[in-house]
């Protein structure tokens, strides 16, 4: 469970108090086409919460409404006790989005991809950015990429530079977008521990949109699954290990059935 009441920022040891998300009756339309249904859950101070379901079935928007980039059609999203929407949110709690593409500049190195955000928000003289890109590119084991173009890494490189940019933005909630997508067992299950790591270490709050199931049941202290805009479980890796309910079960477990092949079953 949530291992602290504070986040520790990972630059200057400076502890705050970690924030929470509540997500409270939560629907999303755009025109006639209905993506989240009533959706209602909490993220704890302090804790990693996996959100897992289809592809499709909204768990990106309810993340763009965490972050501020989409308004409900009803319902409210709440980050520390305040509406997600406002200014004077994301002035106070500092959030970081990594996303499923690593989002990085490939006009640009590795150091100056993180070296950006300090920049244009003027955080810090030059030889401080410096300490603080090195200092989150050695958390990340990167220190030799620094001056490699994205064109030059792995694909669980581009991953890790993009936690790494994430990092410098000094975060309370950290919000990763399918984080193991397109990654090899290995790779995948060394990212899981990276997150799980950042936790640990600094005790910042993770909410993780993902298909991976070992990441859930591995890292995961509540997993959430949703299913068509609704969320259909809410619980700990262990109740979903064994999960009574045969749409979760489904879902984690499916079985390749030969005989009766699901493609034949789509709608065309």
């Amino acid at each position: 469970m949530p291992c602290s009441s504070h986040t520790r920022n990972p630059f200057t040891a400076i502890e705050t108090p970690a924030v929470g998300v509540t997500v409270e009756n939560l629907s999303k339309s755009f025109g006639d086409h209905v993506v989240l249904h009533d959706v209602s859950f909490s993220v704890e101070p302090g804790e990693i919460f996996v959100l897992m379901g289809p592809s499709g079935t909204g768990k990106s928007v309810l993340l763009k409404h965490i972050v501020g980039l989409e308004a409900p059609s009803s319902g409210r999203v709440l980050v520390n006790g305040h509406d997600a929407l406002a200014k004077e949110t994301r002035e106070q709690v500092r959030m970081a989005m990594v996303f499923q593409s690593g989002a990085l500049f490939n006009s640009l190195t590795v150091y100056d991809n993180l070296a950006l955000y300090p920049r244009e928000h003027r955080v810090s003289n030059e030889a401080g950015i410096r300490e603080k890109v090195m200092h989150a590119l050695q958390i990340l084991s990167l220190e030799d990429t620094a001056q490699k173009f994205p064109s030059e890494l792995s694909g669980g490189m581009k991953k890790r530079v993009a936690i790494a940019r994430a990092l410098v933005m000094e975060p309370q909630l950290m919000l990763y977008d399918e984080p193991t997508s397109e990654l090899d067992p290995v790779m995948s299950a060394t990212i899981s521990e990276i997150i799980a790591s950042l936790k640990d270490e600094y005790h910042v709050t993770t909410l993780v949109v993902s298909h991976d199931r070992d990441l859930a049941l591995n890292i995961a202290d509540r997993v959430g699954i949703m299913m068509d805009g609704r969320l259909i479980f809410l619980g700990t890796p262990a109740e979903l290990r064994e999960p009574k309910d045969a749409q979760v079960a489904g879902f984690l477990y499916p079985k390749i059935d030969l005989k009766h092949p699901r493609f034949k079953k789509l709608e065309t």
